[in-house]
């Protein structure tokens, strides 16, 4: 078969595949536009999930019967008035999504032009001088269905552009056959949405449809307290309650925004927001990056909330590597993974033994029913007895519930019995220890109220704790094979492998490449001299393609130490001494990780003097 020239419309068809694959892409690139316009509101409508309408109202600078017959042209854009793609500052570039859009649906621009327009999109040809030829001062209007053009017509519309998408990839009826139910859609519109609303404060933003949970956004403030507002709005009150703000700055690198607590996370990654130069992205050495920061303090499984905004030089990140824009090349990426892995570390560590709190759902769960006996509760049940001639009756004392038993007596339990401490003495962050609740909970006192310690979550942090340190101090122990082994792995993963050596020697790993394909290992880490050399080689070298530097390998040794620190904890059930119990406090307070434990879990939970009031209806 001969090679030919593919008609434009079937070009545009397939362009539409690579940018326009589902409604919410569609939804985004419309959405860019509009920002790249300058408007300072957008309004979104949608209905059955965007494939029937997509309608993108916007107040920016509007285009004139010109551009707009231009705008529907591949590869014409305003955005790129000097022509270059290394130093880009607009959210779209490429001039694609109109003519991809027209391509497989039904597609109708109305724009008018507002006193002050923008750059007109005859911008991009050379030796242009970007005006727009004449001010117009009405609306105008063009539409294509399938491809097929129509001319453009006199509009009546406000200044701003209106885009209304109808039948979405009804011109290509396979497309169709692989999108997801309208519910499914309209949930990834509106997380689209979330993106860009959280991107720009400062706009206002709107949303409605069927099957979507709409909002209307009011502009906010370009400053904290704006940003907080926003993210309250779309993220919700309890994430506020659970993050913690950053900003860290290097090598003319910023990033800004909000952490949960490692106590905070979710089973999914769907409320991770990070952001490149106001651009909302999916890339994967910056969430390598977040996944590193965290790995120490959160199980595997579990993902945390972020909303992070990294700022660059444009000339420093590349964002003309993905066809939805959703991945960046950084010409530094190692400096920018640093920072945030450094940037997030620090500012956890900053928060100190505070911990995930959901106070409503803890005070819901400690109340009881105030019309409830009082015979009702466990262990203090008064039982009358048959009146009997000889005596009058007697109650019966039942026994207390282990409750009330741990801990409230000493000399009961063989405990000595401790001075008090003195007035004058300042009371530590976790306080003193007051009892011990089913030989597994802590309770303490502190200068707020009440601290229930988990004892066996705790421990199990500061004995990891110190094994790190000893590693640290030590260095790790290494095993050497008796016959080294070889492994074949593909190029890729033997490169990594070979290029990290030096990293992965100091770790306890040894490996050389050995011709072709494979590598020889020589050492490997005694706690991990178990594992076969083979398995444990081809993990790492996915997981340094995943995680990348030195910190994949390591996650995999304090996985072993992890396990070591559960193992050789105090368990629950084992019953402590006051004086064992202090201690344990004690050395919580010295350890900056210890608000949870190696799997995530809270090791504390606070309820101060207001949340007990509020207990019993003081309050």
């Amino acid at each position: 078969m001969s090679v030919r020239r593919l008609d434009p419309v079937l070009i545009d068809q397939i362009a539409a595949g690579e940018v326009i694959e589902r409604p919410a892409a569609a939804v985004k690139e419309l959405v860019e536009n509009a920002i790249d316009a300058g408007a300072r509101r957008i309004d979104v409508v949608v209905e059955k999930g965007g494939r029937r309408l997509i309608r993108v109202s916007d107040d920016g600078c509007g285009m004139g019967p010109e551009d707009l017959a231009l705008a529907i042209e591949r590869h014409a854009t305003s955005k790129l008035p000097e022509g270059r793609l290394d130093s880009i500052r607009t959210l779209g570039f490429r001039g694609e999504a109109l003519p991809s859009i027209g391509a497989v649906a039904r597609l109708t621009i109305s724009s008018r032009l507002q006193a002050a327009s923008g750059p007109s999109l005859r911008a991009i040809p050379a030796g242009s001088s970007g005006a727009s030829g004449q001010a117009e001062t009405s609306a105008h209007r063009i539409r294509v269905d399938a491809g097929r053009v129509e001319p453009v017509r006199p509009a009546a519309l406000a200044p701003g552009t209106r885009v209304e998408v109808e039948d979405l990839f009804h011109a290509t009826p396979a497309r169709l056959k692989f999108l997801k139910g309208d519910r499914a859609e309209a949930m990834a519109v509106s997380q689209v949405m979330r993106r860009l609303a959280l991107a720009r404060p400062d706009l206002a933003f709107s949303l409605a449809g069927d099957h979507i949970a709409g909002f209307d956004l009011a502009a906010e403030t370009a400053d904290k307290a704006g940003l907080s507002r926003r993210v309250e709005a779309l993220i919700g009150g309890e994430f506020m309650e659970n993050a913690t703000w950053l900003e860290a700055s290097r090598d003319e690198i910023g990033i800004f925004g909000l952490v949960t607590l490692p106590t905070y996370h979710r089973a999914t990654a769907d409320a991770q927001y990070i952001f490149v130069n106001g651009r909302p992205v999916r890339d994967r050495l910056l969430i390598g990056a977040l996944r590193a920061a965290y790995a120490d303090t959160i199980v595997s499984g579990r993902h945390p909330s972020v909303v992070l905004f990294l700022t660059l030089d444009p000339e420093r990140v590349d964002v003309n590597v993905h066809p939805g824009k959703l991945e960046v090349r950084f010409r530094d990426g190692e400096s920018v993974r640093g920072l945030f892995v450094r940037a997030i570390r620090d500012a956890l560590a900053g928060e100190g033994h505070r911990a995930a709190s959901r106070p409503s759902v803890l005070l819901e769960r400690f109340r009881v029913n105030e019309h409830a006996p009082i015979s009702a509760l466990p262990g203090l049940a008064w039982r009358p007895q048959a009146p009997s001639p000889l005596s009058p009756p007697q109650p019966v004392e039942a026994p207390l519930p282990v409750w009330l038993r741990g801990g409230m007596a000493e000399e009961q339990q063989g405990f000595e019995a401790r001075p008090a401490e003195p007035e004058t003495l300042a009371i530590p962050p976790l306080g003193f220890a007051r009892a011990q609740i089913s030989e597994t909970y802590i309770l303490a006192e502190n200068a707020d109220g009440l601290v229930i310690i988990d004892q066996h979550a705790a421990h199990e942090r500061l004995v990891y704790e110190r094994l790190k340190r000893a590693r640290a101090g030590g260095g790790i122990m290494r095993q050497m094979l008796l016959i080294p082994a070889v492994v074949t792995l593909d190029p890729a993963a033997r490169d990594r492998l070979v290029a990290a050596a030096d990293l992965l020697e100091s770790l306890g790993l040894v490996v050389e490449g050995f011709g072709g394909d494979a590598v020889l290992v020589r050492e490997v880490p005694a706690a991990l001299a178990h594992l076969d050399p083979g398995k444990l080689v081809r993990e790492t070298a996915d997981t340094l393609a995943e995680w990348g530097g030195s910190e994949a390998f390591e996650a995999r040794i304090d996985l072993v130490l992890k396990t070591f620190a559960c193992h050789h904890s105090i368990r629950a059930g084992r019953k402590l001494r006051l004086e064992e119990m202090d201690a344990l406090l004690r050395e919580m307070e010295a350890s900056p990780a210890s608000a949870q434990c190696n799997h995530g879990r809270p090791t504390s939970v606070r309820l101060s003097a207001v949340d007990l009031a509020k207990l019993f209806g003081r309050r």
